[in-house]
Protein backbone atom coordinates (compact mmCIF):
# COMPACT_ATOMS: atom_id res chain seq x y z
CA UNK A 1 0.00 0.00 0.00
CA UNK A 2 1.20 3.39 -0.96
CA UNK A 3 1.48 5.74 2.24
CA UNK A 4 -0.56 8.96 0.75
CA UNK A 5 0.26 11.11 4.18
CA UNK A 6 1.27 14.05 4.06
CA UNK A 7 1.99 17.18 6.61
CA UNK A 8 1.66 20.75 5.98
CA UNK A 9 3.23 23.59 7.69
CA UNK A 10 2.51 27.08 6.18
CA UNK A 11 5.98 29.34 5.97
CA UNK A 12 6.90 32.73 4.52
CA UNK A 13 9.99 32.89 1.92
CA UNK A 14 11.53 35.18 -0.35
CA UNK A 15 8.13 37.38 0.24
CA UNK A 16 6.13 34.29 -0.85
CA UNK A 17 3.56 32.12 1.49
CA UNK A 18 4.50 28.42 0.66
CA UNK A 19 4.10 25.22 1.67
CA UNK A 20 6.17 22.78 3.15
CA UNK A 21 5.39 19.76 2.38
CA UNK A 22 6.60 15.94 3.92
CA UNK A 23 6.63 13.05 3.22
CA UNK A 24 8.87 10.66 4.09
CA UNK A 25 12.29 12.11 3.35
CA UNK A 26 11.30 14.56 0.89
CA UNK A 27 10.41 18.33 1.51
CA UNK A 28 9.55 20.97 -0.85
CA UNK A 29 8.16 24.16 -1.25
CA UNK A 30 4.80 24.64 -3.22
CA UNK A 31 4.38 27.26 -4.53
CA UNK A 32 0.29 26.99 -6.63
CA UNK A 33 0.65 23.61 -7.97
CA UNK A 34 4.30 23.98 -9.11
CA UNK A 35 7.03 22.33 -6.64
CA UNK A 36 9.63 24.04 -5.80
CA UNK A 37 12.97 22.59 -4.12
CA UNK A 38 15.56 24.91 -2.52
CA UNK A 39 18.57 25.01 -4.84
CA UNK A 40 22.18 24.02 -3.53
CA UNK A 41 25.32 24.75 -5.24
CA UNK A 42 27.91 22.51 -5.02
CA UNK A 43 31.48 23.79 -5.60
CA UNK A 44 33.85 20.83 -6.20
CA UNK A 45 36.68 20.07 -9.06
CA UNK A 46 36.34 16.29 -7.84
CA UNK A 47 32.81 15.14 -9.97
CA UNK A 48 32.72 12.13 -8.15
CA UNK A 49 32.74 13.83 -4.92
CA UNK A 50 30.57 16.51 -5.74
CA UNK A 51 28.15 12.65 -7.20
CA UNK A 52 28.56 11.61 -3.88
CA UNK A 53 26.96 14.80 -2.29
CA UNK A 54 24.31 15.04 -4.88
CA UNK A 55 23.11 11.68 -4.58
CA UNK A 56 22.77 12.03 -0.99
CA UNK A 57 21.08 15.23 -0.97
CA UNK A 58 18.97 15.06 -4.56
CA UNK A 59 15.99 13.90 -2.86
CA UNK A 60 15.42 16.39 -1.12
CA UNK A 61 16.91 19.37 -2.85
CA UNK A 62 17.64 21.38 -6.69
CA UNK A 63 21.08 20.44 -6.84
CA UNK A 64 23.75 22.41 -9.03
CA UNK A 65 26.92 20.92 -9.61
CA UNK A 66 30.46 23.56 -10.62
CA UNK A 67 33.76 21.98 -10.75
CA UNK A 68 35.55 25.78 -10.89
CA UNK A 69 35.84 28.23 -8.37
CA UNK A 70 35.25 30.61 -10.97
CA UNK A 71 31.90 28.60 -12.31
CA UNK A 72 30.83 28.31 -8.85
CA UNK A 73 31.28 32.44 -8.45
CA UNK A 74 29.52 33.17 -11.66
CA UNK A 75 26.21 30.43 -10.64
CA UNK A 76 26.41 32.16 -6.95
CA UNK A 77 25.70 35.72 -8.60
CA UNK A 78 23.33 34.98 -11.20
CA UNK A 79 21.02 32.81 -9.66
CA UNK A 80 19.41 32.09 -6.18
CA UNK A 81 20.56 29.45 -3.60
CA UNK A 82 19.63 28.94 -0.08
CA UNK A 83 23.11 26.83 0.68
CA UNK A 84 26.45 26.78 -1.05
CA UNK A 85 29.02 23.25 -0.47
CA UNK A 86 32.28 24.11 -0.90
CA UNK A 87 35.21 22.27 -1.55
CA UNK A 88 38.19 23.75 0.10
CA UNK A 89 41.18 22.49 -2.03
CA UNK A 90 40.87 23.03 -5.67
CA UNK A 91 43.21 24.07 -8.30
CA UNK A 92 43.72 27.75 -9.53
CA UNK A 93 41.68 29.60 -6.68
CA UNK A 94 40.83 27.31 -3.60
CA UNK A 95 37.56 27.34 -1.22
CA UNK A 96 39.09 30.11 0.99
CA UNK A 97 39.43 32.61 -1.67
CA UNK A 98 36.17 31.84 -3.05
CA UNK A 99 34.59 32.35 -0.18
CA UNK A 100 36.41 35.57 0.47
CA UNK A 101 35.14 37.04 -2.63
CA UNK A 102 31.71 35.57 -1.80
CA UNK A 103 31.13 37.55 1.37
CA UNK A 104 32.84 40.69 -0.65
CA UNK A 105 29.75 40.97 -2.93
CA UNK A 106 26.38 42.51 -2.04
CA UNK A 107 24.07 39.83 -3.67
CA UNK A 108 26.30 36.52 -2.36
CA UNK A 109 27.05 37.76 0.98
CA UNK A 110 24.00 36.29 2.59
CA UNK A 111 24.44 32.61 1.29
CA UNK A 112 25.27 30.09 3.69
CA UNK A 113 28.36 28.53 3.07
CA UNK A 114 29.57 24.97 4.40
CA UNK A 115 32.98 24.10 3.92
CA UNK A 116 33.95 20.46 2.34
CA UNK A 117 37.41 19.16 3.23
CA UNK A 118 39.60 16.08 4.35
CA UNK A 119 41.42 18.82 6.35
CA UNK A 120 40.35 18.12 9.73
CA UNK A 121 42.54 20.17 11.53
CA UNK A 122 41.77 23.01 13.80
CA UNK A 123 43.83 25.53 11.87
CA UNK A 124 41.48 24.92 8.28
CA UNK A 125 38.07 25.10 10.42
CA UNK A 126 39.26 28.52 12.53
CA UNK A 127 40.26 30.03 9.22
CA UNK A 128 36.95 28.90 7.09
CA UNK A 129 35.02 30.36 10.11
CA UNK A 130 36.75 33.68 9.90
CA UNK A 131 36.02 34.00 6.51
CA UNK A 132 32.41 33.63 6.59
CA UNK A 133 31.33 29.78 6.55
CA UNK A 134 28.79 28.84 8.75
CA UNK A 135 29.91 25.23 9.25
CA UNK A 136 32.05 22.77 8.36
CA UNK A 137 31.46 19.09 6.72
CA UNK A 138 34.46 16.65 6.20
CA UNK A 139 35.45 13.64 3.58
CA UNK A 140 34.72 11.18 3.86
CA UNK A 141 30.82 11.85 4.04
CA UNK A 142 28.54 10.45 6.34
CA UNK A 143 24.71 11.11 4.79
CA UNK A 144 23.37 11.28 8.61
CA UNK A 145 25.27 14.16 9.30
CA UNK A 146 25.57 15.88 6.01
CA UNK A 147 22.03 15.97 5.76
CA UNK A 148 21.43 17.01 9.46
CA UNK A 149 23.47 19.93 9.01
CA UNK A 150 22.14 21.01 5.26
CA UNK A 151 18.87 21.00 6.86
CA UNK A 152 19.68 22.81 9.72
CA UNK A 153 21.12 25.61 7.99
CA UNK A 154 18.57 25.88 5.25
CA UNK A 155 16.10 26.34 8.10
CA UNK A 156 18.27 29.26 9.46
CA UNK A 157 18.82 30.68 6.33
CA UNK A 158 14.94 31.17 5.60
CA UNK A 159 14.00 32.27 9.03
CA UNK A 160 16.85 34.83 8.51
CA UNK A 161 15.39 36.02 5.07
CA UNK A 162 11.80 35.40 6.91
CA UNK A 163 13.06 38.38 10.02
CA UNK A 164 14.51 40.11 7.05
CA UNK A 165 11.22 40.99 4.85
CA UNK A 166 9.46 41.65 7.54
CA UNK A 167 12.31 44.38 8.56
CA UNK A 168 12.45 45.82 5.06
CA UNK A 169 8.64 45.55 4.69
CA UNK A 170 6.64 48.84 4.45
CA UNK A 171 3.68 47.79 7.22
CA UNK A 172 0.64 49.66 5.78
CA UNK A 173 1.38 48.76 2.01
CA UNK A 174 3.35 45.43 1.76
CA UNK A 175 6.24 46.74 -0.56
CA UNK A 176 9.29 47.93 0.33
CA UNK A 177 10.36 50.46 3.11
CA UNK A 178 13.01 53.48 2.72
CA UNK A 179 15.45 51.23 4.30
CA UNK A 180 15.11 48.80 1.70
CA UNK A 181 15.06 51.63 -0.79
CA UNK A 182 18.51 52.64 0.11
CA UNK A 183 20.04 49.30 0.07
CA UNK A 184 18.53 48.36 -3.31
CA UNK A 185 19.43 51.62 -4.77
CA UNK A 186 22.83 51.51 -4.40
CA UNK A 187 23.59 48.09 -5.51
CA UNK A 188 21.49 49.17 -8.84
CA UNK A 189 22.99 52.10 -9.25
CA UNK A 190 26.60 50.78 -9.10
CA UNK A 191 25.08 47.84 -11.63
CA UNK A 192 24.00 50.32 -13.92
CA UNK A 193 27.21 52.46 -13.98
CA UNK A 194 29.40 48.82 -14.31
CA UNK A 195 27.12 47.92 -17.23
CA UNK A 196 26.72 51.73 -18.91
CA UNK A 197 22.70 51.45 -19.40
CA UNK A 198 20.51 53.91 -17.90
CA UNK A 199 18.80 54.47 -14.71
CA UNK A 200 15.42 55.91 -13.66
CA UNK A 201 14.60 57.89 -10.87
CA UNK A 202 11.49 58.82 -10.23
CA UNK A 203 9.38 60.24 -7.13
CA UNK A 204 6.01 60.11 -7.04
CA UNK A 205 2.97 62.33 -4.74
CA UNK A 206 -0.21 62.24 -3.96
CA UNK A 207 -2.02 65.11 -4.68
CA UNK A 208 -3.42 67.42 -1.87
CA UNK A 209 -3.34 64.51 0.12
CA UNK A 210 -3.87 66.71 3.62
CA UNK A 211 -6.79 68.17 2.77
CA UNK A 212 -8.19 64.20 1.89
CA UNK A 213 -7.23 63.58 5.61
CA UNK A 214 -8.55 66.50 7.15
CA UNK A 215 -11.43 65.63 5.37
CA UNK A 216 -12.20 61.28 5.64
CA UNK A 217 -10.39 60.98 7.91
CA UNK A 218 -6.79 59.10 8.57
CA UNK A 219 -8.03 55.79 8.42
CA UNK A 220 -9.76 56.42 4.86
CA UNK A 221 -5.82 58.15 4.26
CA UNK A 222 -4.18 55.18 4.90
CA UNK A 223 -6.32 52.92 2.51
CA UNK A 224 -5.58 55.30 -0.52
CA UNK A 225 -1.82 55.54 0.56
CA UNK A 226 -2.04 50.97 0.52
CA UNK A 227 -4.43 51.57 -3.18
CA UNK A 228 -2.23 53.42 -5.03
CA UNK A 229 1.30 51.35 -3.53
CA UNK A 230 -0.62 48.46 -5.01
CA UNK A 231 -1.17 50.09 -8.07
CA UNK A 232 2.14 51.11 -8.63
CA UNK A 233 3.42 47.80 -7.64
CA UNK A 234 1.29 45.91 -9.68
CA UNK A 235 2.33 47.89 -12.56
CA UNK A 236 6.28 47.63 -11.63
CA UNK A 237 6.32 43.65 -12.53
CA UNK A 238 9.53 43.62 -14.19
CA UNK A 239 13.09 41.83 -12.09
CA UNK A 240 14.89 45.68 -13.10
CA UNK A 241 11.53 47.30 -11.64
CA UNK A 242 11.48 48.75 -7.99
CA UNK A 243 9.13 50.85 -6.01
CA UNK A 244 8.87 51.63 -2.02
CA UNK A 245 7.23 54.03 -0.02
CA UNK A 246 9.56 56.77 0.75
CA UNK A 247 7.58 58.56 3.34
CA UNK A 248 3.95 60.02 4.19
CA UNK A 249 2.28 59.93 0.93
CA UNK A 250 5.36 59.89 -1.09
CA UNK A 251 6.68 56.74 -2.99
CA UNK A 252 10.07 56.49 -4.97
CA UNK A 253 10.60 54.27 -8.15
CA UNK A 254 13.54 52.51 -9.70
CA UNK A 255 13.69 51.96 -13.40
CA UNK A 256 16.71 50.25 -14.71
CA UNK A 257 17.55 49.80 -18.24
CA UNK A 258 14.57 52.15 -19.87
CA UNK A 259 15.50 55.42 -21.67
CA UNK A 260 14.06 58.37 -20.37
CA UNK A 261 10.94 58.07 -23.34
CA UNK A 262 10.35 55.05 -22.46
CA UNK A 263 10.61 55.41 -18.72
CA UNK A 264 8.58 58.80 -19.21
CA UNK A 265 5.31 56.71 -21.05
CA UNK A 266 5.87 53.74 -18.47
CA UNK A 267 5.07 56.31 -15.49
CA UNK A 268 2.48 58.15 -17.48
CA UNK A 269 0.34 55.22 -17.74
CA UNK A 270 1.06 54.32 -14.02
CA UNK A 271 -0.19 58.17 -13.19
CA UNK A 272 -3.43 57.51 -15.38
CA UNK A 273 -4.15 54.11 -13.59
CA UNK A 274 -4.28 55.51 -10.38
CA UNK A 275 -6.61 58.37 -11.33
CA UNK A 276 -8.75 55.40 -13.37
CA UNK A 277 -9.16 53.90 -9.63
CA UNK A 278 -11.92 57.29 -9.23
CA UNK A 279 -11.10 57.48 -5.40
CA UNK A 280 -13.74 60.50 -5.34
CA UNK A 281 -11.43 63.70 -3.69
CA UNK A 282 -12.73 66.42 -1.47
CA UNK A 283 -15.02 68.25 -4.32
CA UNK A 284 -13.07 71.64 -3.97
CA UNK A 285 -9.92 70.49 -4.66
CA UNK A 286 -10.13 67.47 -7.27
CA UNK A 287 -13.15 64.99 -8.30
CA UNK A 288 -10.51 62.10 -7.88
CA UNK A 289 -7.90 61.03 -6.01
CA UNK A 290 -4.45 61.78 -8.18
CA UNK A 291 -0.96 61.73 -8.38
CA UNK A 292 2.01 63.79 -9.20
CA UNK A 293 5.13 62.35 -10.92
CA UNK A 294 8.91 63.40 -11.53
CA UNK A 295 11.69 62.28 -12.36
CA UNK A 296 15.26 61.54 -13.94
CA UNK A 297 16.98 59.37 -16.38
CA UNK A 298 20.51 59.44 -16.58
CA UNK A 299 23.33 56.59 -18.21
CA UNK A 300 25.47 56.63 -14.55
CA UNK A 301 29.48 57.07 -14.13
CA UNK A 302 31.27 56.29 -11.34
CA UNK A 303 31.94 59.94 -10.36
CA UNK A 304 28.11 60.92 -10.45
CA UNK A 305 26.43 61.38 -7.15
CA UNK A 306 22.82 59.07 -6.57
CA UNK A 307 21.80 62.14 -3.98
CA UNK A 308 21.70 64.71 -7.21
CA UNK A 309 19.83 62.38 -9.07
CA UNK A 310 17.05 61.98 -6.24
CA UNK A 311 17.07 65.63 -6.26
CA UNK A 312 16.89 66.33 -9.89
CA UNK A 313 13.61 64.18 -9.39
CA UNK A 314 12.25 65.49 -6.24
CA UNK A 315 12.48 69.30 -8.66
CA UNK A 316 10.89 67.66 -11.57
CA UNK A 317 8.08 66.45 -8.52
CA UNK A 318 7.93 70.03 -7.82
CA UNK A 319 7.81 71.06 -11.06
CA UNK A 320 4.55 69.20 -11.61
CA UNK A 321 2.88 70.25 -8.31
CA UNK A 322 3.75 74.04 -9.77
CA UNK A 323 2.19 73.26 -13.12
CA UNK A 324 -1.01 71.79 -11.67
CA UNK A 325 -0.34 68.04 -10.46
CA UNK A 326 -1.85 65.52 -11.75
CA UNK A 327 1.16 64.96 -14.18
CA UNK A 328 4.64 64.05 -15.26
CA UNK A 329 7.58 66.15 -15.54
CA UNK A 330 10.77 64.22 -16.28
CA UNK A 331 14.54 65.37 -16.96
CA UNK A 332 15.96 63.55 -19.95
CA UNK A 333 19.61 62.09 -20.40
CA UNK A 334 20.84 65.34 -21.81
CA UNK A 335 18.17 67.47 -18.39
CA UNK A 336 15.80 68.90 -20.97
CA UNK A 337 12.24 68.45 -19.05
CA UNK A 338 9.75 66.30 -20.54
CA UNK A 339 6.23 67.49 -20.03
CA UNK A 340 3.37 65.46 -20.32
CA UNK A 341 0.76 68.74 -20.47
Amino acid sequence: MVDISVIFEIIIIRDFVFSRVSHGNMKVLIKGMVIVMEKILIVDDSLLQATRLKDILDDEYDITIAQTAEDGLRRASAEKYSLILLDVVMPGMDGFTLLKKLQEEIITQSIPVILITSLSDVQNEYQGLILGAVDYIVKPFNPLIVKARVNTHIKLYNYRKQVEHQSNTDQLTGIANRRQYENYSSVRWSEAVRLETPFSICMLDIDHFKAYNDTFGHPAGDKVIAAIAGTVSDALQRSTDFVARYGGEEFVVCLLGDSSGKAFEYMKKIRKSIEGLCIPHEPSVSEWVSVSIGGVTVIPKAKYSYDFYLKTADTMLYDAKKNGRNQVVWADEKMRQLWEK
